[in-house]
């Protein structure tokens, strides 16, 4: 896997640990409820959760207001509020629209509650892309294109792109500081 960050600044995250459960996925997209945390017994700190799955979802162009709703009410009941919570939940539905848009029409979302920070993790089995990202804001013309992931990372704390090098997929993380 290749993995790009898209602003030198900012620390590219670790691996995250695959070998925990996770909630279970119903085949409507819902969680069954229960959340993944690492941590407490046979985890890395005893009693401490260092990470907490709070939404799990397949998503597709059809479902993808119910899924961005979701995202908000998540983001707040773990603490994001005011212009942070609208803006991280913008973050997540442009990424997830382009996954839309340029993979095929549906991907996966993964938001995770981290000690100090929102984590959301949008994947998906397109073809992959290599991230450029204008600094400055793309043009308002039909044929400039790449708004949503320079929106994204201007209002994330975090955001790194990684796409499989035979380019089957890519996987967006984006965070935000929890304060």
């Amino acid at each position: 896997m290749r993995q790009f960050a898209l602003d030198a600044q900012r620390p590219v995250p670790g691996p995250i640990d695959t070998h925990r459960e996770e909630a279970a996925v119903t085949p409507g997209g819902e969680t069954d409820g229960e959340a993944g945390t690492v941590g407490g017994p046979g985890g890395d700190a005893p009693g401490i959760a260092t990470e907490t799955l709070l939404l799990k979802r397949h998503f597709t162009g059809e479902n993808l207001p119910q899924v961005r709703a979701q995202v908000e009410d998540t983001a707040a009941a773990a603490g994001l509020g005011g212009v942070r919570l609208g803006e991280f939940t913008l973050a997540v539905s442009e990424i997830a629209a382009n996954a839309v848009e340029h993979a095929g029409g549906q991907g996966r979302l993964e938001l995770r509650r981290l000690p100090d920070e929102l984590e959301c993790r949008v994947t998906d089995d397109g073809p992959g892309f290599v991230p450029a990202i204008p600094e400055l804001l793309p043009g308002l013309t039909e044929g400039c294109r790449g708004r949503g992931l320079w929106l994204a990372d201007l209002v994330t704390d975090r955001l790194t792109v990684t796409t499989d090098r035979r380019g089957a997929g890519a996987e967006v993380t984006l965070a935000v500081r929890l304060e």
